[in-house]
C-alpha cells in the first residue's frame, strides 16, 4: 500500500469556520455513537447503513436559531460524520483525521484522549476517501489531493450537485413520499425506497425540532422577533407534510433539504423562487424591504456555511420557466450581493443578447461597489458548447449551472464532480528530463518510454513526444475519476442528493448506482499557459532562431536561471500568450484542445455521458507552483503558475482587448467551464462605464467570450494590506474560481494576485 498523509489538508479552506456550539463531551459522545451504528451495520446494505448513520447525526447537528436569522436551519460538523463533500466535513462515511487530532488535543482527560484513539483507529479503515487513496495511489505519479509534489491528484468527493428544487417545491415532502411509495408497493425489496422513505422521517423530525427551538426562543423574545420565531414555527410545521404557498415557505423547505443532502450550491433560486416571491409581494404578505431582508438572511446564512469556493446561486439567462417572475427576485438578490459584499454565496449572472441593459447596470454596479460578484456568463456561447460538450440536447443544456471554481452540471440531471487535477507545467518538466521530476528527483515517468532531448531534431518531434506522455497522465485521469465513483457507491447512496436527481426515484436506484440521468466527470488542469509559454520559447528559441539547443535550454532551468540570465530574460522576451499574437495563442490553444479532446474521448470511451477539462483554479495555482520546477517560460522555480486559462502574472503588457481576445480564442465546447479574471482600479471602472460595459459587450457578443469574474480594486490598496493587514479586515477579491478577505491569504496567493495585470486609465490606453 502507498504510503500517504491522513492527515494532510484535504481542500482549499480559507474562510474560518464558525466554533461548534457543542460541548467537547457531547461532540465526542456523537462520534462514538457515528461509529458504533456504522461498525453494527457491517452486515447491512449500504443504504440501511447510511440511514441509520444519518439518524444519529439529525435533527441532533443542528444548532440555535440566530437573532437575524428569518428561515431556520444551522448545523455543526464533527471530524466524523456523513457528507457529500470535503468543504462540509468529509465525503460519505468520514472521518478528517487531522481535525480529530485537534479536537483530541482540546480535551484534558486521558481517558477520553484514549476514546479518540478509538476513533482514529476505527476510520483509518472505514473513511471513504481513505479507502479510495489505499486503492487509487501511486508512490509518484498520482497523489491524494492536495499533494502538489504530484503530475495529478485525485480525490473522491460529490461536489457541485445542483437538485431538482423545482421538483421538491412542486411536490413538497408528502408528495416525495407519495412518489416514493408507488414505487416501493411495485418493489417492495429496493433498498433505495426504503431508505429514501427514511430520509424523508429525518426531515419530519429535522422540521419539528427546529420548530421547538423556535418555540422554545420565542419565550425569551418580545415584540417583532417573537412574531417572526413564531411564524417560522408555523412555516416548520406546514413543510413537514404539505408543499408550499408562499416564499418563507418556499425558501424554509429548499433550505432544510439543502442543510440535511450536504449540497452547498443552490441552482437556479430567481426561477423556481421568484413565482412565490411575486405572489406574496401582489398579496401584500410581504413588502420590498421585508422580501429584502429574506434575501439577505439567506445569504448570510451561506456565508456562513464557510464552504470557501461554494455557495453558488445562479440569476439571469435562458430556460428559465418563469422570467418575469425571475427577474423580480433577481434585482433583489442584486442589491444584497452588492450591500453584503460577502465572499459566499457564489452570485452568478447567466446573460444573453437579450439581457436589458437595467440587469448590466445592476450587475456592473455591484462589481464597481467591490463585491466581486456577479460572475458573469455568456448563454450564447456556453449553451451550445454545453450541449455539444455534454453530448445532450439545447433544452437539457439551458439548464447548465456552474459550481465550485467553474465546473458545469445539469441542474437535476447530471454529476460532474471534478476528482482529478492534472499539472501539465509539471509534466512538461519531467518529459524533459526524461521522466525525472527536477523538484525532488524522483522517477515519474510511470515506466513510460522517454528519450534524451538531444533526440527530437525538430520541434514536432519534440511536442509529439510530449503529447505521447501527457496521453499516459489522461489514461490515469479517466482510470482514477470512474474508480472514485465505483468506490463510493459501493459503501454510500447518497441518499437525500439521490432524490432530488433525476431519475433516481424513477429508476429505484441510488445517484451513482445508475440513477443518475447523466454521469460525467470534469477534470481540472492547472499550468496550461505556462506550458503553452514554454513549448513557444522552445519552438522560437532552440528551432526557429536556433539560438540554443535543448539541452542547453533545459540546463539554464535546471539551474533555476541561476548564471543563465541571459538565458532568462530571451525566454522572458518570447512571445507570451495574453497580448492577442497568434505564435504564443496558437501554441496555446493547440495544447488546450488536444489536452481537452483527449480527456473527453477517454470519458466516453470509458461509459461517462461526459468527461470534460476544466481551465479552474483555486490557490493551487500557487500551491502546486511551489512544487514546480523553473520552466522555459521563464517561471522562476517554486513561482506560483498562471491562474486558469489566463496569462501567467505580467505577461499580458498590451491592455485588456489583447488579453480578451486571447482568452477568447479557446472553443468552449471542449471543457465544462474555465475561469477568465479581470481585475479593474476603482476609478476605471466606476468612472469609465460605457467604455466598460463596451469592452464586455464586445469580448462577450463579437468574440464569443465564454465568462468573466471581475474584481474591482486598486493594486496600492492591495500593498497596503500586505503591509497593514489591519486595516483591510473586510478587503474582498476574486483569487479566481472563489473570492476571499485578502488578509485571509497567504503570503504566496496574494504575491501571486499582486502579479496580474491592474486595467487603470494608463493601461487601458494601450489597447
Amino acid at each position: 500500500m502507498v504510503k500517504f498523509d491522513v492527515d494532510g489538508a484535504q481542500n482549499v479552506e480559507v474562510s474560518v469556520k464558525i466554533p461548534c456550539e457543542k460541548s467537547l463531551k457531547e461532540q465526542l459522545e456523537i462520534m462514538e455513537e457515528y461509529t458504533r451504528v456504522h461498525k453494527e451495520g457491517a452486515e447491512l446494505s449500504k443504504e440501511s447503513r447510511e440511514l441509520n448513520c444519518l439518524n444519529v447525526l439529525y435533527p441532533r447537528m443542528f444548532r440555535k436559531i440566530e437573532p437575524q436569522d428569518k428561515i431556520a436551519g444551522r448545523l455543526d460538523f464533527l471530524p466524523v460524520g456523513f457528507g457529500c463533500v470535503t468543504s462540509l466535513g468529509g465525503v460519505g462515511h468520514y472521518c478528517v483525521f487531522n481535525k480529530l487530532r485537534a479536537f483530541q488535543a482540546k480535551l484534558e482527560n486521558e481517558e477520553d484522549k484514549k476514546r479518540v484513539d478509538a476513533l482514529y483507529d476505527y476510520w483509518l479503515d472505514h473513511d471513504l476517501k481513505t479507502i479510495y487513496c489505499k486503492e487509487m495511489l501511486t508512490e509518484t505519479t498520482v497523489g491524494r489531493f492536495i499533494d502538489p509534489k504530484y503530475p495529478l491528484i485525485a480525490t473522491a468527493r460529490l461536489s457541485g450537485m445542483m437538485l431538482d428544487y423545482p421538483k421538491l417545491l412542486e411536490k413538497g415532502i408528502g408528495g416525495l413520499r407519495q412518489e416514493i411509495f408507488e414505487k416501493f408497493k411495485k418493489d417492495q425489496d429496493n433498498e433505495f425506497y426504503k431508505a429514501a422513505r427514511g430520509c424523508l422521517d429525518i426531515f419530519v423530525d429535522s422540521a419539528e425540532a427546529l420548530k421547538q427551538k423556535a418555540l422554545e426562543q420565542s419565550h425569551e423574545e418580545n415584540g417583532e422577533r417573537k412574531k417572526e420565531l413564531l411564524q417560522m414555527a408555523r412555516v416548520l410545521e406546514k413543510i413537514k407534510t404539505q408543499k408550499p404557498e408562499t416564499f418563507q415557505e418556499a425558501l424554509q423547505l429548499i433550505w432544510l433539504y439543502a442543510l440535511l443532502s450536504g449540497v452547498i450550491n443552490y441552482g437556479r433560486l430567481d426561477d423556481y423562487l421568484g413565482p412565490y416571491l411575486v405572489k406574496d409581494l401582489e398579496e401584500g404578505r410581504l413588502s420590498e424591504e421585508e422580501a429584502y431582508d429574506y434575501v439577505h438572511s439567506l445569504w448570510t446564512m451561506i456565508e456562513n456555511r464557510r464552504t470557501t469556493v461554494n455557495g453558488r446561486i445562479i440569476v439571469g439567462g435562458k430556460g428559465r420557466k418563469h422570467p418575469k417572475e425571475a427577474d423580480v427576485f433577481l434585482h433583489i438578490a442584486m442589491k444584497v450581493a452588492k450591500n453584503t459584499r460577502y465572499v459566499e454565496p457564489q452570485f452568478t449572472l447567466r446573460f444573453d443578447k437579450d439581457t436589458s441593459d437595467e440587469i448590466w447596470d445592476e450587475a456592473l454596479d455591484a462589481l464597481g461597489a467591490g463585491a466581486t460578484y456577479p460572475t458573469l456568463y455568456n448563454d450564447e456561447v456556453n449553451i451550445p458548447a454545453v450541449a455539444y460538450g455534454m453530448r445532450i440536447d439545447e433544452e437539457d443544456a439551458k439548464q447548465y449551472v456552474p459550481f465550485g471554481c467553474t465546473e458545469f452540471v445539469i441542474q437535476g440531471k447530471s454529476t460532474g464532480t471534478p476528482n482529478i487535477c492534472m499539472n501539465l507545467l509539471k509534466i512538461l518538466n519531467i518529459f524533459m528530463n526524461e521522466g525525472i521530476d527536477p523538484m525532488d528527483g524522483l522517477d515519474k515517468s510511470g515506466g513510460c518510454t522517454i528519450l534524451p532531448l538531444a533526440t527530437y531534431q525538430t520541434f514536432d518531434q519534440f511536442f509529439d513526444g510530449y503529447k505521447k506522455f501527457l496521453d499516459y497522465y489522461m489514461d490515469l485521469s479517466i482510470d482514477r475519476q470512474y474508480r472514485s465513483y465505483e468506490i463510493m457507491n459501493e459503501h454510500v447512496g447518497f441518499l437525500f442528493t439521490s432524490i432530488l436527481m433525476d431519475d433516481c426515484i424513477g429508476r429505484g436506484k441510488a445517484l451513482l448506482d445508475g440513477g443518475v440521468k447523466y454521469l460525467g466527470g470534469t477534470n481540472e488542469v492547472y499550468g496550461s499557459i505556462n506550458a503553452s509559454d514554454s513549448l513557444w520559447a522552445i519552438k522560437d528559441l532552440v528551432f526557429d532562431q536556433k539560438k540554443y539547443t535543448l539541452d542547453e535550454l533545459n540546463k539554464a532551468v535546471l539551474a533555476n536561471f541561476e548564471g543563465y540570465e541571459e538565458v532568462r530574460k530571451d525566454c522572458l522576451d518570447c512571445d507570451k500568450y495574453g497580448n492577442d499574437l497568434d505564435t504564443a495563442d496558437s501554441m496555446a490553444n493547440e495544447l488546450y484542445e488536444y489536452v481537452a479532446k483527449g480527456v473527453r474521448n477517454r470519458g466516453i470511451e470509458a461509459g461517462m455521458q461526459y468527461f470534460l477539462i476544466v481551465l479552474s483554479n483555486n490557490q493551487l495555482n500557487t500551491e502546486w507552483g511551489n512544487q514546480t520546477a523553473a520552466s522555459p517560460d521563464g517561471r522562476l522555480s517554486e513561482m506560483y503558475m498562471n491562474p486558469a486559462n489566463n496569462p501567467q502574472g505580467g505577461a499580458d503588457k498590451s491592455g485588456p482587448t489583447a488579453m480578451l481576445n486571447s482568452l477568447a480564442k479557446f472553443d468552449a465546447k471542449y471543457h465544462a467551464g474555465s475561469v477568465q479574471n479581470m481585475k479593474f482600479s476603482p476609478s476605471m471602472f466606476n468612472q469609465n462605464r460605457e467604455f466598460i460595459k463596451a469592452l464586455m459587450k464586445t469580448y462577450f457578443f463579437r468574440k464569443g467570450g465564454c465568462h468573466l469574474m471581475v474584481t474591482v480594486v486598486d493594486k496600492k490598496t492591495l500593498e497596503d494590506a500586505v503591509d497593514h493587514p489591519e486595516k483591510y479586515p473586510n478587503l474582498i477579491v476574486r483569487v479566481s474560481g472563489f473570492s476571499a478577505v485578502f488578509v485571509n491569504l497567504t503570503p504566496e496567493v496574494q504575491q501571486e494576485l499582486l502579479s496580474r495585470a491592474t486595467y487603470d486609465e494608463e493601461r487601458c490606453r494601450v489597447s
